[in-house]
């Protein structure tokens, strides 16, 4: 018996020396949270959504390097949706089905915007749009699935019509892409101006195609309207080639001009002298104003990672990636019904300042800035001068209005 009682215990000593050397068992690693981002990331829009990348992928690298939210870190799936909406309706779709992101961003194009809203509701997902701004987005095509960073037509309409409100200008003529952005960015301007300031005319329209690089004909239809001021919703590559070739017929002597995107980056960098001084021009972000702790360290950041000043896109791939972010840690949760109820009303830090996302809308109150372009001794380019701020929540259609839309649908 003793010796059988020593066997078995030689047998036990063995086993749990085995045992003792056997690998501990890990921990099942955290599946990262998965943030699908489309983009038209070539042609006119790349000067926009490539920065807008940068801004996203700074957000997630801070966030990560803290531990990313709720033990998991964050993964960005970038797709190009060639601004296109049936490209972007089938990267949406891919995201979804075999990404298996668990959240969508991003786009530029509103058209691209709307089908892939569509995707999101079909699918029951969150779709946080970032720069694409026609207001039917959040306004009268708006669902409990879709959500804007960024500010939209009405906003930025109204903001340049309350400008304009308190100028002499009454015949007006416009041009615009001929597309829903264009469309609807021209007509937030005119009916807000309308109702502020009776008697203002538009004596002339110009509706180009995006991307038209001969703007020859819709320079000398504008000039023959004899108008006083010209409002344009160009962008990008589109408001570049327009100024260079509406220059050389005098245009800009002829008539007073604003552009929604002018006081851009993206647009005052490459034409840096060539840019007409004195013209009214807009910006959705300027790295110069708010001269703020918060908007220069977001500059040193951006100028870190990519050598450059940031442009708007930047901003609004970096902010974008916060709002989500955090919703996703007031929820204490990444299920889309949780998150969503966690975005509505939520206010963030940004590095402009707080912005709220209406609860009711799902439309941030972004606002808009204004000033008339000047030379400085500091930048090879204009900026905007005696810049004004106009407020998404003094710009945003009331609630109400929202509901008569949704309800005439």
């Amino acid at each position: 018996m003793k010796r059988f009682t020593a066997v078995a215990g030689t047998v036990l000593s063995c086993l749990l020396i085995l045992w003792s050397a056997l690998p501990l068992p890990v921990p099942a690693q955290q599946e990262t949270i998965k943030i699908g981002v489309i983009y038209g990331l070539g042609g006119a829009a790349a000067p926009y959504t490539k920065p807008a990348i940068t801004g996203h992928e700074i957000a997630v690298d801070e966030i990560n390097a803290k531990g990313g939210l709720l033990g998991r870190k964050l993964q960005l799936v970038i797709r190009d949706d060639q601004s296109k909406p049936d490209v972007g309706v089938r990267e949406a779709r891919e995201l979804i089905l075999k990404e298996k992101v668990d959240f969508l961003m991003g786009v530029i194009h509103s058209g691209v915007a709307l089908g892939i809203s569509e995707v999101a509701k079909e699918y029951k997902k969150i779709y946080l749009n970032t720069i694409a701004k026609t207001a039917a987005l959040t306004e009268e095509k708006g669902h409990r699935y879709v959500f804007r960073s960024a500010s939209n037509t009405v906003i930025e309409g109204r903001a340049a019509a309350i400008l304009m409100a308190n100028q002499p200008f009454k015949r007006y003529a416009v041009i615009g892409p001929d597309y829903e952005y264009g469309h609807r960015m021209v007509d937030d301007f005119i009916s807000y101006l309308k109702m502020l300031k009776p008697g203002v005319q538009v004596v002339g329209e110009a509706w180009p195609k995006f991307g038209e690089r001969d703007f020859t004909a819709h320079v000398n239809a504008l000039l023959q309207a004899k108008p006083e001021m010209v409002y344009s919703s160009l962008w990008g590559g589109d408001a570049i080639a327009f100024v260079k070739q509406a220059k050389p017929y005098g245009f800009f002597t002829k008539t007073e001009y604003m552009n929604i995107a002018a006081a851009d980056l993206d647009v005052v960098v490459p034409l840096g002298a060539e840019t007409p001084e004195g013209i009214w021009g807009s910006s959705n972000y300027a790295f110069y104003y708010p001269d703020t702790p918060a908007n220069r360290e977001f500059v040193a950041k951006y100028k870190a990672k990519a050598n450059d000043l940031p442009p708007a896109g930047a901003f609004f791939g970096y902010v974008g990636t916060y709002f989500l972010a955090e919703a996703i840690r007031k929820a204490k949760s990444a299920d889309t019904e949780k998150v969503i109820d966690a975005l509505e009303g939520l206010t963030i830090e940004t590095p402009i300042g707080p912005l709220t996302m209406r609860a009711y809308d799902h439309q941030a109150t972004k606002g808009q800035y204004w000033g008339r372009l000047k030379r400085v001794p500091e930048f090879p380019f204009p900026i905007m001068g005696d810049v004004q701020l106009i407020g998404g929540e003094k710009t945003l259609r009331p609630v109400d209005e929202i509901k008569a839309l949704r309800g005439a649908k």
